[in-house]
């Protein structure tokens, strides 16, 4: 049984195959832009965990909309549907979200990214400092990074969300509540999800408080290096102090 592409015209077909392409190298786009991104963290992740005394990071996840979400999301802004104009309004297509422990992790990480010459940051909200009014809690950050392509570079928004493990906990069953409810969640339930997010945020600042009490002020990043998990014997140590001491600079 033939499929309606089949049964098309010949000039018809070629255009869908056309715009098949286009569409697929746009959303490869954002996957890369995802990956890129996400590498910057887990560089971030890598280092804090293996060179400084003290790793923020609990862990990284990213997802990318599939096109039929990216569809949807074009018909509720009544964005028009050009690649370039989709790239403009829809800035959520690839996202990164950062798991810390702490609040202050929050804004350590947000540093730490953030400072990287080639990130450009789009957009900032902090719903850690003004939660929205349905409790939830996190760091949003648009950032722009480039993707070097065969065809040239091209300059891909991905949406960053740095939390706590309590607001993505919270955020995590809120968004399967609403998903249950289609969004229409009953009053009742509405009020205990705001008084869950209460308990959350409390839950934030005596752990950070616990932890300022046991470890003192966090330092800035970069902190002082640990002991790396990379081995470098001593001999090796021996070899390269005498080599500095003996090493004359050519005038």
């Amino acid at each position: 049984m033939n499929s309606s592409l089949d049964a098309m015209p010949d000039a018809l077909l070629e255009e869908f195959q056309v715009l098949r392409e286009e569409f697929s190298r746009f959303m490869f786009a954002y996957k890369f832009g995802m990956d890129e991104v996400t590498t910057k963290v887990s560089i971030l992740q890598q280092e804090f965990k293996h060179l400084q005394k003290y790793n923020p990071i609990e862990h990284v996840t990213s997802r990318l909309k599939t096109p039929e979400s990216v569809l949807d999301k074009i018909a509720r802004k009544q964005c028009e549907p050009r690649f370039e104009e989709i790239r403009a309004k829809i800035t959520d297509i690839a996202g990164v979200r950062v798991t810390c422990s702490f609040t202050s992790d929050v804004y350590l990480i947000s540093d730490a990214l953030t400072r990287q010459d080639d990130l450009t940051v789009l957009q900032l909200k902090d719903y850690v400092a003004e939660p929205k009014p349905n409790g939830y809690r996190s760091l949003h950050l648009i950032v722009e990074v480039p993707v070097f392509l065969s065809s040239g570079v091209v300059n891909v928004p991905v949406e960053v969300q740095v939390r706590t493990v309590a607001m993505d906990f919270w955020a995590s069953l809120e968004h399967k509540i609403f998903y249950k409810y289609s969004g229409a969640v009953p009053p009742h339930i509405a009020r205990s999800l705001e008084e869950a997010a209460t308990t959350a945020a409390r839950l934030d600042d005596e752990m950070e408080s616990l932890h300022h009490d046991v470890h003192g002020a966090l330092p800035p990043v970069p902190v002082e290096m640990a002991s790396g998990s990379i081995p470098i014997p001593d001999a090796v140590l021996a070899r390269f102090a005498q080599q500095r001491q003996g090493f004359a600079p050519l005038l």
